[in-house]
């Protein structure tokens, strides 16, 4: 047994689970984000408390729902070049070239109306990967691993904005309507590449490329691991929080 106020994410991934609704209430009271795996173990959905999250939630969400656009723009401008540096990084980690990604972090401008994301993502996969992948969220293999790792990210990620009273659905970037996850695939993006850099490591380790539950547990200690915010050390997901608090 655990504490539910010792839980950050519940994950669901056996088609024989069966959970009590009054466990599902605790755990969105204590702010606990619960994913929903399909039949191959990968997470589908998410569940995050409506308002019992920050106790100011009203008023958060009206200033959410105020923000200015050129405000949105500056934001997705930082969060671009963010994501950019963090993939230059992790080229430069395990040795090779990054010096086209810095200079297309260099070229983001507010809004990134040239789509410089997309360009460098061309740059960063080639190196990181080789030539002959292609970035296809219905592939399997080292895609599909891919997937697994950023939706625990994005569950981390949700569930922090929560907690800080804002809603996950209205996006900076992101804006599909089918999408109630908008603003947590927008804050996320700087955190994809340290998913990359372990499901790399692991596929040129093992050289297979598939889910398995050492995969799934080597991607799930990415949430503890310790990192450094500001002048300070924490685990990942605590860092999370500050994150999102400073998206308000």
């Amino acid at each position: 047994t655990i504490a539910i106020e010792d839980l950050g994410i519940l994950i669901l991934q056996h088609p024989a689970i069966t959970i009590t609704q009054s466990a599902i209430t605790l755990c969105q009271q204590s702010n606990v984000a619960i994913l929903f795996c399909d039949e191959r173990h990968l997470p589908v959905s998410i569940t995050l408390p409506l308002w019992s999250g920050h106790s100011l939630h009203t008023k958060v969400l009206r200033e959410q729902v105020a923000t200015k656009v050129p405000r949105r723009k500056r934001l997705w401008q930082q969060i671009v070049r963010a994501k950019i540096s963090e993939q230059a990084d992790t080229l430069d980690r395990i040795g090779l070239k990054s010096q086209v990604l810095a200079r297309l972090h260099d070229k983001v401008r507010s809004g990134d109306p040239d789509n410089i994301e997309a360009q460098a993502a061309q740059v960063y996969w080639k190196a990181l990967m080789g030539k002959s992948f292609r970035r296809d969220v219905a592939a399997e293999g080292v895609n599909s691993m891919l997937n697994y790792g950023y939706s625990i990210m994005r569950a981390m990620i949700a569930r922090a904005l929560v907690g800080t009273g804002l809603h996950p659905s209205i996006g900076l970037h992101h804006k599909n309507q089918y999408n109630g996850l908008c603003l947590a695939d927008d804050v996320m993006e700087p955190l994809r590449p340290w998913v990359d850099s372990l499901v790399r490591e692991i596929d040129t380790r093992s050289g297979e490329a598939k889910i398995t539950r050492d995969v799934k547990q080597q991607i799930l200690s990415l949430l503890s691991k310790q990192v450094s915010y500001g002048s300070e050390k924490m685990p990942l997901m605590l860092s999370a929080h500050y994150l999102a608090a400073q998206v308000k």
